[in-house]
């Protein structure tokens, strides 16, 4: 996704769509993310019942249902495929979250959907506009051994120490990192790159954080408000 060059500006990702102006992780909140100028799409997706892989966050819908109990053509009318959501973000790279995270009560899916994840992805979009992505690192793990030509990222929240965090995703063969905004300062932009990381902050709403992290050299924004971001990054 880069070249560890702080020279370039930033990517405009919007968070779930263009999620501040229409509800999130849906084909609306994407088509807006591309009128308000974004560059990429970060999404969320689990797995139905019929193995059909879904954009969705939490493990359940609104209405209590467990998402893996759900077949495809059951789920609530605003929720897309994960093929669906690739056509709706016509013209942008797509970060794919993988959702199915130890605790969560469709975890025992996680396998099924990491390999459809790969599949799939890699038949919507050429590597250097896809990134899979996940808090689980056996997830992308397991996204690298089922294809290894599709770019992998390790999303990161917990403070464990920047390099052991860096260097945990070189040693498993990630290209990228993912961490909170809490947690970024300039020491990890510029070690993430020494170790040929890229870096995707999430989640930015503010535009002097955002024109501070441009100046560090991050390599992606990761935000509800695309718009925004694309007026700091352009400016």
């Amino acid at each position: 996704m880069s070249d560890g060059s702080s020279s370039r500006r930033p990517l405009v990702v919007a968070h779930r769509g263009a999620s501040a102006d229409r509800l999130e992780n849906t084909v609306e909140a994407f088509v807006e993310a591309r009128d308000q100028g974004a560059d990429w799409v970060e999404l969320d997706v689990r797995i139905s019942a019929d193995d059909v892989l879904v954009v969705h966050h939490d493990a359940h819908y609104p209405d209590g249902r467990l998402v893996r109990d759900v077949p495809m053509g059951e789920v609530p009318d605003q929720v897309p495929s994960l093929a669906e959501a690739f056509e709706a973000c016509d013209g942008m790279g797509v970060n794919v979250e993988v959702k199915n995270l130890p605790g969560d009560p469709d975890h025992e899916a996680s396998v099924v959907a990491c390999e459809a994840v790969a599949g799939l992805a890699s038949a919507y979009r050429p590597p250097e506009l896809l990134l899979v992505s996940s808090f689980d690192i056996a997830a992308v793990d397991r996204i690298r051994a089922t294809d290894p030509t599709v770019p992998t990222a390790w999303v990161v929240a917990e403070r464990h120490g920047t390099n052991l965090v860096l260097d945990r995703t070189v040693t498993h063969g990630h290209g990228s990192v993912n961490p909170w905004d809490e947690l970024v300062d300039e020491h990890l932009v510029e070690a993430s790159h020494a170790r040929g990381l890229s870096v995707l902050v999430w989640t930015v709403d503010d535009a002097e954080r955002m024109e501070r992290l441009a100046t560090w050299g991050v390599d992606g924004i990761i935000t509800n408000r695309p718009g925004l971001a694309r007026s700091v990054v352009d400016g």
